[in-house]
């Protein structure tokens, strides 16, 4: 019987590890805020939607703030209405000023900031997306959108550190919009053709889903393969040896 008990123990502990790895790829690879799709073409329109997920266990979303980059401005911002949910605009002076369709625009959206109403809050477990349209999109290499999320209890959570390329991500970090230059045969700016590629908002996380899913069903598989392998063996042990 002692015998017997080393190998079950060896299995266990196994099977904890590999547990372990499988809860590890499973749970989410950050909690942070961010911006949807992460990139799209400068010059175009497009759907966006800032994805807000509660951290707290005790505390909902009450309010959120986004403040668009100073040195990247675009001439139409437009929010989607979200139940529960009202939202302010604030607007800032530009100069020069944007060309939008051989329009002069002197003022841009400089802070979107949502507000929830009574039980509207995101609790937690729960996410929000707050949808917005934007173009034509700036000339630059990204947009960093610094974010306040504000929780019931009065706590603060401030996303507004700005990644580095190719280098760590922050603690707190900002979402980023990639901008990558317009292909020379793509639509019109402005068009539906251009609005296009930027809308598709779940295209990223999709693949990114679909990487992790499989990850985890080749864990899954190992472990149960682990689990037969350690009964098979337990079986053995236990059965008496045929005599000569």
């Amino acid at each position: 019987m002692i015998r017997l008990r080393r190998p079950v123990t060896a299995a266990a502990l196994a099977l904890t590890a590999v547990a372990t790895a499988v809860l590890g790829l499973a749970g989410p690879a950050s909690a942070h805020v961010t911006v949807n799709p992460k990139e799209a073409p400068q010059g175009g329109y497009g759907r966006f939607a800032f994805r807000v997920p509660n951290e707290s266990d005790t505390a909902s979303t009450t309010k959120v703030e986004v403040t668009l980059p100073e040195n990247a401005p675009v001439g139409s911002v437009s929010t989607m209405p979200v139940p529960g949910w009202t939202v302010a605009v604030e607007k800032r002076k530009v100069d020069p000023p944007i060309d939008v369709h051989g329009s002069q625009l002197t003022e841009a959206v400089a802070k979107l900031t949502w507000t929830a109403a009574a039980n509207a809050g995101v609790k937690p477990g729960e996410f929000q997306e707050f949808p917005v349209s934007m173009g034509p999109l700036p000339q630059v290499d990204r947009m960093v959108f610094k974010v306040l999320q504000t929780y019931s209890d009065g706590n603060v959570a401030r996303w507004i550190e700005e990644p580095t390329p190719g280098g760590e991500e922050p603690e707190n970090p900002a979402p980023v919009l990639t901008l990558t230059a317009a292909s020379p045969s793509a639509a019109p700016s402005g068009s539906a053709g251009a609005a296009a590629p930027a809308g598709d908002d779940d295209s990223d996380d999709d693949s990114d889903g679909a990487g992790t899913a499989l990850g985890v069903a080749g864990l899954v598989a190992g472990l149960a393969g682990l689990i037969l392998g350690g009964l098979a063996f337990l079986r053995t042990r236990r059965e008496p040896t045929p005599k000569a």
